[in-house]
């Protein structure tokens, strides 16, 4: 029996509505937390092969959903390259110093014996998963670029004119982060991951004029990279509003995420050419039962006769409920 998200990526079916979410394996489920509370060292849980692979499989032990994304996390890249990765309780990722020259001599050798466990986890996920996609990920260049820069997240006092001022260096960081998101990307795929999310969450800080040179060019060379090893691409740059025309028609993926932000009619006739994932409000799962179903048949009367994969325009909430997850993935699959 074929993957579900393999199906309706490639072959285009709308007879099923195949159903995962961003952030599926999280702190909104006990089982997690209780694994947390034993782990507080983030980095170390992401290279623990046993606990990632159980933590990857908790969401499909519990809702018996159509794909798995393996437990790991986009900064794994800059800890590779030999970057100092941390994050701090109620603050999120803290990035040591940045040295160039450290991270342009890091070599492929070097980047896979720091994270190889992230590709062992993979590799035993695969072996437990029945008919069903593993998905592996990587952060676009862009959003990795700000986080080596900014050294932490940019949701509070950032300048984007100050981090791009010198060229120089942002260029070179970009050719080398290309270079690492290709080879974790390939990693990825010998061990079993079978379609590639790409998460650009910090998109959305860019102004259009620098949209092509930041986001729309470096994601391209990476989803013409998983072109050539034919893999299924899913693209997601968040927070770049009617500019998701202008991604797709450059970039191209086989798949584009829509967040929060992006109206679904917009989107159905605007993106209309591509598969489409994603796009209600996690918000909306705070709300009662009436609410929640109502959101989630408008997505899929608008998607319905186009191939579309049902997940939220962001992650799953710490504060929901797994109850309410479990709802809204019984309305999809009564609705089919």
């Amino acid at each position: 029996m074929e993957e579900k998200l393999t199906n309706c990526i490639l072959k285009r079916n709308t007879n099923y509505t195949p159903i995962w979410f961003m952030r599926q394996a999280g702190r909104y489920l006990p089982e997690f937390r209780e694994i947390r509370k034993e782990n507080e060292n983030f980095i170390k849980l992401c290279l623990n092969i046993n606990l990632v692979t159980e933590i990857t499989l908790q969401p499909i032990n519990r809702f018996n959903l159509d794909a798995a994304i393996i437990f790991s996390d986009i900064l794994m890249i800059p800890y590779g390259l030999g970057q100092d990765v941390r994050f701090e309780k109620n603050f999120g990722p803290i990035l040591g110093a940045l040295n160039l020259d450290q991270i342009i001599k890091t070599d492929s050798v070097d980047f896979i014996e720091k994270i190889i466990p992230v590709y062992k986890a993979i590799n035993k996920t695969k072996k437990k998963l029945n008919n069903k996609n593993l998905i592996g990920f990587v952060g676009a260049p862009w959003t990795l670029l700000l986080y080596m820069l900014n050294r932490k997240s940019p949701k509070n006092n950032f300048n984007i004119n100050f981090l791009l001022k010198d060229k120089f260096l942002v260029n070179r960081l970009l050719k080398k982060l290309e270079e690492i998101i290709c080879l974790h990307i390939d990693k990825q795929v010998e061990a079993g991951a079978n379609i590639i999310q790409v998460f650009d969450s910090w998109a959305g800080l860019l102004p259009k004029k620098d949209l092509p040179n930041y986001c729309y060019i470096p994601t391209l060379n990476i989803i013409n990279h998983l072109k050539s090893l034919n893999i299924p691409s899913i693209c997601f740059p968040k927070g770049i509003k009617e500019n998701y025309e202008d991604f797709c028609k450059i970039v191209k993926p086989d798949c584009i995420s829509l967040d929060y932000e992006i109206d679904p009619l917009w989107a159905r006739k605007k993106l209309g050419n591509f598969v489409i994932q994603g796009g209600m409000d996690p918000k909306i799962l705070f709300s009662d039962k009436n609410n929640i179903k109502k959101n989630v048949e408008n997505y899929l009367n608008i998607f319905k006769d186009h191939p579309y994969i049902f997940n939220l325009g962001h992650g799953v909430l710490p504060e929901t409920k797994p109850e309410t997850l479990e709802y809204v993935i019984n309305t999809i699959r009564e609705k089919k």
